[in-house]
This record gives structure tokens, C-alpha cells and sequence, in this order.
């Protein structure tokens, strides 16, 4: 400890006073915070002399080395933290709860568009929203996708699919598609989701009339459930106000922590609430900035036209030297309505303190504070984790699952599925060597970070053989077994061949038992996915006059809504139709 604090004391002497970002390291070398600095000497001695609230001290207790970073100016500083943080992802840099999360409808920026529902932003895209009512927006797309004819597949495909012939998709996979044919789709589409939609409701109710009279009324019930879907979208707003596309910030700081809420604002109409929750560490205004910096920067959120916020002079002076993509969004409101909106969001922000706070408090006994617990059990440091769990039917159908978490939370854009390949009797502990195996030398291959731990639904038999293949591939590990009881239900773990017992009612037990429900669920739902695919492939091999083409094309549309008119585009025979009806469960 004095060697670490001996180490610290000469780096400090050595900072310059210049502007720039540093780099708080842990002992295992591990970036945890992130920060920039006008004055670099200043700001970093200042975490390493006099007291600090808690969360800070816990920041500084686990520092044991820095590294700095120079930059001309504090601008460049802002702009360079932000890549930093987008890079190493530290675990103290603003700790966020969210107590509202929001869909978009996107419009991809590709050569060949598409539109789709999400809540996931950050790619170069056309976003809108945020949508108050979630069902509603999934509605919309799917009726905008049958209106108008952009891209459906995730890939260009090398032949035209289905959607091509039911006049929903343009098939640039069989025929060129000028730009200017998207630009005018994508012009309409636009138009009709900020709101401009006299000309779309007269040719939606126009198109509604046609279906209607050519007898087609199941497309003309989708028209109509397209205009009511937007006309709820549109009723759900909570105040008229004269002015559109804003975001209104408000904050308020208490007890180590600060309550952020914004008001988002577009078409004159307030459409949706968002807020957040941050632990408080150093500056409450310098964070406050460095939120909304985030909120766009990082998390992707469409900037919006204008960007209101309240600032006393410690606020003024940083928006100086704030990201450009910024700068001029934000004004600070001194009279009138748009004051009262900043002082209303403030007393938002003021009002929820105490329910995000115990709500934040929480979430982290459940996760980040469990995976604390199963540090301090197995005696490592664990952030994230990989589980894995296998699935078959007698060996039929045979498939592995893994899903990752981080912080104690799922990681959903990290699961995986597997096919079992070498294995063909239903035999756990070798089809987990064959999984973990395929895992972590792809991982090994390709230079990427492995996890903290590797969790195994199983006893000794399948932690043994992903100990093999771990072993095999020439990495280190830990394994961590979960082990069941005659009830199939969770007893204890089985860690560097030592069995643990641990309490059934304690948050860490729970933590595992939902690690493993995950696993678990994800694994069957992807089994029977396969099974009833391979199920439903043999037995279309029996149903003469049916080859590789049409089989793929028929598995295609499996499990969608008008499968019977599908499969008669197809232009299967009678029998045929009647046959796949027969296999899929339809008299």
C-alpha cells in the first residue's frame, strides 16, 4: 500500500498545468473513471488531499494508478472524454437509473432503407420520438412498412422474397432502386411522423375506400387501425406549448445524489417525461453537464432543436467550452413561459429524488451489490460474467445458450446461441467442452476481452469439462458451478472444487437463481425454436413436389399472421396448402 501511495505521490508532482482528460486506474489495471480537467495538476491532486463525500472515497480507495492525457484546449478536453468514456465504459463515470425508458421509430440512413421500432439509439439514423404509447409506435411501423415498399431483410438477399410480391418491398436484390425513389418514400414517411399528416390521412383513407371497394377488407381494416393508431399517439400529450422539438432539464441535488428529469417536447405538444438519477461525485453542475453531454454524445438521443436548461455562472462558464453539437442547442431561459417549463421540470426532478434514490438502492442490492457479494465470496474481482446452459430432447435438436451480464445486469446485445455440432446423444458435459470451446477461442482469435467469471448450470461432470476446454485454448478463467438438488432447484456452488453453501434467502442466491432462470429460459425458447424447424422441415420433405427452394421459402414465413395467404403467393396447389396447414396445426 505505501508503494502504491509512494507511486501516486511522484505521478502527481510530475502533472502539468495544462488542460487535458485522465485516466483512474484499479489494481488490475482496469480504467474505472474517466475525467478532463482545465488545469490537470489541480484537478487530479485534488482527489488524493482532504475529505470526500462516500462515493468519492470509494472512487479514490480503489485508484492505484493514472494516466493523463494533454490537450490544447478545454474544449478538446470535453470532446476527447467523451471518446474515452465510449471506449473503456469505467464504471464510475455518471452511474445512472433511468426511470423511464422510451421507444423511437428509426429510418436507417443505408443505401437501401428501412424503418423499425427500438429503443436502443446511437446509429447514424433519422429517429423519432420519444413515443408515449409503446403499442401504438410498434403499430404505426408495421402499417408504414405495408404502406410504403422499403427494405425488409436484414441483408440484401440474392433473390426476391416474399414481401417483394406482396408489393412491400422494392427487391433491390433483383433490380437497381434510384435514390430518389427512397427519397420520396422516406420524404412521406417523415412528413407523417412529425406530424404533417392531412396529405397522408387523405391518401391512407383513399387507399382504405379502394380496399373496401375491391373487397380487400382486411387491408382496409389495417388502414383504419393505422389513423386511430396515430390519433392516439397524438392524443397523449400532457400540455399544449408554443414551441417544438425541445428538451427541457431540470435537477435537483440531495444526499449524494442528483435527480435529473426532462421534459421532451415536440409538434407544441409535451409527449413524454424522462428521468434519471445520478450519484453525485465531485461538482453538482459540472455533472449536471456532463449528463446531458452523455445523454446525446453517448447515448445517441436525437438533439433536438433547442435545449433548455437552468444555470447559475459556474453553469455559464462551462457551456463556453461545451461540444459545438451542444453549444448552440442550449438556452438558459431568464423570463417567460419558457422559465416557468425550467422551473416546473426542477420541482419534477425535486419530487422524484426519494423515490429514485430508493428505487436506485434497490437495483443495486439486487445486482451491482450481488455481484459485490459474489466477489467477496470467491475471493476475485467480478464485473461481468458469461453463463451457459444446454437444451436437448434426447439429443435431438441438441443446443447451448449463454447469456452475459455486466454490473449485475443482463447484457442482452452479448448472448449467444450455439448448435451443438460434435456431439449427437444427449451428453451435458461434453456438449459444454464443444460450446465453451467455440466461446473463448473466437474470443482468443479475435483479441477480445474475456469475462471475469464463466458461470455453469451444472455439478462437477460440466464444470470439469469447460475447466478442459478453457485449459485447452491456454486462458485463465474462474469457473463458477451452479448446483442442483434432486428438485432441480439451486443449492450451492461448486468453485475451485470446493462446494459452497450460501443462504437461499440472502440477494446474492437470488442474483444466481435469476442468472440461471435466464440462462435457462433463453436456452429452451432457442431449442424450441430449432425443433420445431427441423420438425416442420422433415415432414415437409414428405409432401411431394416440394424441393430446397420452396421448403426455405415456406419455413420463412412460419409463424407469421397470413401465413395461409403466403403460402397461396407461393403458388403452391390446393393439396399442398391444404397439407402444410395440416403439419402447422391449421384445419
Amino acid at each position: 500500500m505505501n508503494d502504491i501511495r509512494q507511486h501516486i505521490k511522484a505521478k502527481l508532482n510530475e502533472l502539468p498545468k495544462k488542460p487535458g482528460c485522465y485516466l483512474m486506474k484499479n489494481s488490475e489495471g482496469t480504467i474505472i473513471y474517466v475525467g478532463k480537467a482545465k488545469v490537470l495538476a489541480n484537478r487530479v491532486k485534488s482527489y488524493f488531499v482532504g475529505s470526500h463525500d462516500a462515493k468519492t472515497t470509494k472512487l479514490v480507495s480503489e485508484i492505484v494508478d493514472f494516466e493523463y492525457i494533454i490537450t490544447s484546449t478545454e474544449t478538446e478536453a470535453f470532446v476527447l472524454e467523451i471518446n474515452l468514456i465510449k471506449k473503456h465504459d469505467p464504471k464510475y463515470n455518471i452511474m445512472l437509473t433511468d426511470d423511464k425508458r422510451y421507444p423511437y421509430i428509426c429510418i436507417t440512413n443505408e443505401r437501401h432503407p428501412k424503418i423499425y421500432y427500438t429503443r436502443e439509439l446511437g446509429k447514424k439514423a433519422k429517429y423519432f420520438g420519444p413515443y408515449p404509447n409503446a403499442q401504438a409506435a410498434k403499430m404505426v411501423v408495421e402499417m408504414l412498412n405495408k404502406i410504403y415498399p422499403l427494405r425488409k431483410c436484414r441483408t440484401i438477399p440474392k433473390k426476391e422474397c416474399l414481401y417483394y410480391h406482396l408489393n412491400q418491398c422494392l427487391a433491390p436484390c433483383i433490380k437497381e432502386v434510384p435514390k430518389e425513389k427512397y427519397q420520396e418514400i422516406t420524404s412521406k414517411i417523415t412528413s407523417f411522423l412529425k406530424g404533417n399528416i392531412k396529405d397522408e390521412i387523405k391518401e391512407i383513407n383513399l387507399l382504405m375506400q379502394q380496399a373496401s371497394e375491391n373487397l380487400e377488407f382486411e387491408k382496409a381494416i389495417e388502414y383504419r387501425n393505422i389513423l386511430n393508431d396515430l390519433k392516439e399517439i397524438a392524443s397523449h400529450q400532457k400540455m399544449e406549448l408554443e414551441m417544438s422539438d425541445t428538451d427541457c432539464f431540470g435537477y435537483y441535488a440531495d444526499n449524494g445524489y442528483i435527480s435529473i428529469q426532462i421534459f421532451h417536447i415536440r409538434g407544441n405538444k409535451m409527449v413524454e417525461r424522462s428521468g434519471f438519477l445520478l450519484e453525485e461525485f465531485g461538482n453538482i453542475e459540472e455533472s449536471f453537464l456532463d449528463f446531458i453531454r452523455q445523454f446525446y454524445l453517448i447515448q445517441g438521443n436525437p438533439i433536438p432543436k433547442e435545449i433548455l436548461i437552468p444555470a447559475n455562472d459556474s453553469i455559464l462558464e462551462m457551456i463556453e467550452n461545451i461540444d459545438e453539437a451542444l453549444k448552440n442547442k442550449i438556452f438558459v431561459p431568464k423570463i417567460g413561459k419558457k422559465k416557468e417549463l425550467v422551473n416546473l421540470v426542477i420541482d419534477n426532478a425535486k419530487e422524484k429524488i426519494d423515490t429514485l434514490v430508493l428505487r436506485a438502492k434497490r437495483e443495486f442490492e439486487r445486482t451491482g451489490g450481488a455481484m459485490e457479494k459474489l466477489s467477496e465470496l470467491l475471493g476475485i474481482s467480478v464485473r461481468t460474467l458469461e453463463a451457459f446452459d444446454n437444451s436437448n430432447i434426447q439429443g435431438a435438436s441438441a443446443v447451448s445458450a449463454m447469456v452475459s451480464y455486466v454490473d449485475g445486469k443482463p447484457n442482452k446485445k452479448g448472448y449467444r446461441k450455439y448448435k451443438v455440432k460434435t456431439v449427437s446423444q444427449p451428453d451435458d458435459p461434453k456438449t459444454m467442452k464443444e460450446v465453451i470451446t467455440r466461446r473463448y477461442e473466437r474470443l482468443k482469435l479475435e483479441n477480445l476481452e474475456f469475462p471475469d467469471l464463466i458461470v455453469i448450470d451444472g455439478g462437477k461432470a460440466q464444470v470439469d469439462a469447460a475447466q478442459e476446454a478453457i485449459d485447452a485454448i491456454g486462458v485463465s478463467v474462474p469457473i463458477l458451478g451452479l448446483v442442483k438438488d434432486e428438485n432441480h432447484r439451486t443449492n450451492s456452488l461448486l468453485f475451485n472444487s470446493k462446494q459452497i453453501n450460501i443462504d437461499p434467502r440472502s440477494q446474492l442466491f437470488m442474483f444466481l437463481t435469476a442468472v440461471q432462470d435466464e440462462v435457462h429460459r433463453y436456452a429452451i425458447t432457442f431449442h424450441h425454436t430449432v425443433h420445431a424447424k427441423n420438425t416442420f422441415a422433415s415432414q415437409l420433405d414428405s409432401i411431394k413436389g416440394i424441393g430446397k427452394v420452396k421448403k426455405g421459402q415456406i419455413l420463412q414465413i412460419l409463424g407469421k399472421a397470413d401465413f395461409e395467404k403466403n403460402l397461396k403467393n407461393l403458388k403452391l396447389t390446393d393439396n399442398q396448402i391444404e397439407e402444410i396447414l395440416k403439419l402447422y396445426g391449421r384445419n
